[in-house]
């Protein structure tokens, strides 16, 4: 009898400690990233002269997109001799400039505004200013 039980104990206490439990993630929509540039003459003042902004049509943006998903964006200076070298999440602050960014359906709208107010006015860019727009797809966890 005591041979029967300790077997069965053993059974048991085996059977329990195999069990775990699985965290599955489906990942069924991958991120989406878009890299767009501006060029200087695209930036409009606003007519209170404190907003300089650039609209961006990007068609992923949807509802869904905007109630479920998440939305980063990313800036770099074009440097002189070409591509893109380093990029920099907004929002933003270069000199006394702050970068930002709003969301709507069918696009983004990138402002820059002063930063102190010493100049209410926001400096204009001068060159080409390159955005990295990453769309975070939703994840279901079961």
């Amino acid at each position: 009898m005591k041979k029967i039980l300790t077997l069965f104990l053993a059974v048991t206490l085996l059977g329990l400690s195999s069990c775990q439990k699985d965290t599955i993630i489906n990942q069924t929509t991958p991120n989406r990233t878009i890299v767009v540039d501006i060029r200087p003459d695209q930036w409009v003042l606003s007519s209170n002269g404190l907003t300089y902004s650039a609209d961006l049509k990007i068609r992923e943006i949807d509802a869904f997109h905007i109630q479920n998903e998440g939305t980063l964006v990313y800036m770099s200076y074009e440097p002189v001799g070409g591509s893109a070298t380093g990029y920099q999440q907004l929002p933003f602050v270069y000199d006394v400039d702050a970068f930002s960014y709003s969301v709507y359906p069918g696009g983004l709208s990138v402002d820059i505004q002063s930063l102190d107010y010493q100049a209410t006015t926001p400096m204009k860019p001068v060159k080409l200013i390159r955005f990295k727009i990453v769309l975070v797809a939703a994840v279901n966890v079961t």
